[in-house]
């Protein structure tokens, strides 16, 4: 339905509903429409996906239904060859995943499906198609017109307080849909700030890794920061260069830098919440190791380089550092050049993607135990401040062959021996 039908439809509840019938294309699904039990409803994202035209191939599906849908979700899995997960067994929600499909089952909360969406987070997600009738959209608080009008509408204030995590979600989705926040809704958000200190922290860092993946992420971080979303978890104020490197973090700059898809999903993300969030904050959200180590090295490499600019300081690093640098931040270091001049973060950046420049990615010279045979020499600190030695001599293209390598670690025991730091031999 192009052009201006499209947009009449998106006002019009009999319509929209075509349309979204039309965009979920329940011939495609794992299971028919009939096999679910007749008051059954899609709600949430899959109708509002429909409806914005943002539906994946094979689209998260929630349905509300009146009865047990834990028991209902094992009988189809049983009869259909899915699988069941339960979710919540108080509040009966299940999963069923089949055929490369999510399929969501919850009990109708309250006597009705409207009752049911009054209870729910935000307008444009307060929506429903029952499976019996498809040309029926209910509607009640007004969601295909916050559509329309591309604003983000809390259903009511008690409702982002009865899970304080929405207060957050509603920033998320306003940034992955490019919305804008209804002044009311704003006001409740920073009002209610602190309450989202109560929610676990594995589902707070969820939706702030959706929102540092989102188009404008950036932009609607800084908007957590200026609410007091990330209050509970930073240590300090959020200062003035971290403002302006998050500001950095932007898709226009990415592509700017010429970074290509691939490292802008990756990398951007990263920089962005590296710029809002330290190593202690992601140790209470409870993140994965290895994101507590790329942020904490991101950010320490950013605060070395701060009080002027960072690609003229990152080039007048002595070579100690600079081959540490390299090390640290081998597989991330576009993340820290979003907030340089172009010309040199461009030209870091063809070194970086040059998988053999062995500065960038700095490798050992020669490996321990080859070293150890070759010099009868032990297993000791001296060994590694050697190995060092060797990487470094490599890294800046004074060092080409295992053969060199060996003959400069020669010369380099030689001259700790006449310093009086004899290496230990091997027994």
């Amino acid at each position: 339905m192009p052009g201006a039908a499209a947009d009449e439809a998106i006002v019009n509840p009999a319509w929209a509903a075509e349309l979204a019938w039309q965009r979920l294309q329940p011939e495609r699904w794992p299971l028919p429409p009939e096999a679910f039990p007749s008051e059954a409803a899609l709600v949430g994202g899959a109708v509002r996906d429909a409806l914005l035209d943002r539906l994946g191939t094979t689209p998260d599906l929630d349905l509300v239904v009146e009865g047990d849908a834990v028991a209902l979700c094992k009988q189809l899995g049983r009869r259909h060859g899915g699988s069941s997960v339960v979710l919540d067994a108080e509040r009966s929600m299940a999963r069923l995943v089949i055929g490369g499909w999510s399929i969501d089952l919850a009990r109708r909360d309250g006597d009705s499906l409207e009752a049911d969406l009054h209870r729910r987070d935000y307008t444009i997600n307060a929506m429903a198609l029952p499976l019996a009738d498809r040309q029926r959209l209910v509607d009640p608080l007004g969601g295909l017109t916050h559509l329309q009008s591309q604003q983000l509408v809390a259903v009511a204030e008690a409702n982002l307080l009865d899970d304080p995590l929405r207060l957050l979600r509603g920033l998320r989705l306003a940034g992955l849909l490019g919305f804008a926040l209804e002044p009311g809704t704003e006001r409740w958000i920073q009002q209610h700030h602190a309450a989202i200190a109560g929610v676990a922290g594995e589902r707070v860092l969820a939706e702030l890794e959706k929102l540092a993946a989102a188009p404008s992420g950036e932009h609607w971080l800084a908007g957590c920061l200026e609410l007091g979303l990330l209050a509970p978890w930073r240590s300090s104020t959020w200062s003035l260069e971290e403002a302006q490197r998050l500001s950095c973090c932007s898709a226009a700059k990415a592509e700017q830098l010429g970074l290509n898809p691939a490292e802008t999903n990756t990398l951007l993300p990263l920089a962005r919440l590296a710029n809002v969030l330290d190593g202690p904050a992601l140790y209470q959200l409870r993140s994965s190791r290895k994101l507590q180590k790329q942020v904490v090295t991101l950010r320490q490499w950013q605060q070395r380089l701060s009080g002027g600019d960072p690609a003229v300081q990152a080039e007048a690093l002595d070579e100690n550092e600079r081959l540490q640098l390299h090390r640290d931040l081998e597989d991330s270091l576009p993340a820290l050049l979003l907030s340089w001049s172009a010309e040199t973060a461009q030209r870091w950046l063809q070194r970086w993607r040059t998988s053999d420049d062995q500065l960038f990615h700095p490798k050992p010279a020669i490996d321990g135990r080859s070293l150890q045979l070759a010099l009868d020499i032990a297993p000791s600190p001296a060994l590694g401040d050697l190995l060092m030695h060797l990487m470094r001599e490599q890294a800046f293209g004074r060092l080409h062959s295992r053969e060199e390598a060996l003959q400069q670690a020669k010369q380099w025991l030689a001259s700790a021996e006449d310093a009086g730091e004899r290496a230990p031999r091997r027994d």
